[in-house]
């Protein structure tokens, strides 16, 4: 076999094992996100979260949704906030969770930015709080892996009255 060839046939390899382990969520990972696993040790909000990862406390914000605010300081509790909380508690408090980052890795607030997926059965944590209208979707670039998903997501909702948009003025 020519070097070539046997070059070009690790190359295949190499790819047909890296798309093995990359794909199978139920929600799919942006190409090439970073990923790390790690275990949810607090949840804040409807969308932020702390994750014990390589020995390190993470503060984790989820890309691509808004929750209302519960824990804003200066700023009241707004509408569905702590029913978005607690729904995000029953998903993930506890949990071995795998993040999955986008092109930026922390915000301004130096919190981590990431997919979140529930490790023992890879729900798409981000979508179901959008899905179940607990969350809309909040677009900001270069974070754009799964805008599109989640705004079809929002609108769903809001058709059927899930969540916040059955309860909440003007959402």
């Amino acid at each position: 076999m020519s070097r070539v060839r046997f070059l070009g046939l690790l190359l295949v390899l190499a790819v047909a094992a890296y798309t093995a382990t990359a794909g199978d969520d139920s929600g799919g990972s942006p190409a090439g996100g970073q990923r790390s696993v790690g275990k949810v040790t607090r949840v804040v909000d409807g969308d932020t979260i702390h994750v014990q990862v390589g020995g390190r406390d993470e503060t984790v914000r989820y890309i691509g949704v808004d929750t209302p605010e519960s824990v804003k300081p200066g700023a009241p509790v707004e509408c569905f906030a702590k029913r978005a909380g607690a729904f995000n508690r029953r998903l993930v408090a506890g949990e071995q969770v795998r993040l999955v980052r986008d092109a930026e890795a922390r915000d301004r607030y130096g919190r981590l930015l990431a997919y979140v997926y529930r490790v023992r059965d890879k729900r798409f944590v981000n979508a179901a709080l959008v899905r179940r209208g607990y969350a809309v979707a909040l677009t900001i670039p270069p974070n754009v892996a799964h805008a599109q998903r989640f705004s079809k997501l929002a609108s769903a909702a809001r058709r059927a009255g899930r969540g916040l948009w059955s309860s909440c003025p003007a959402s």
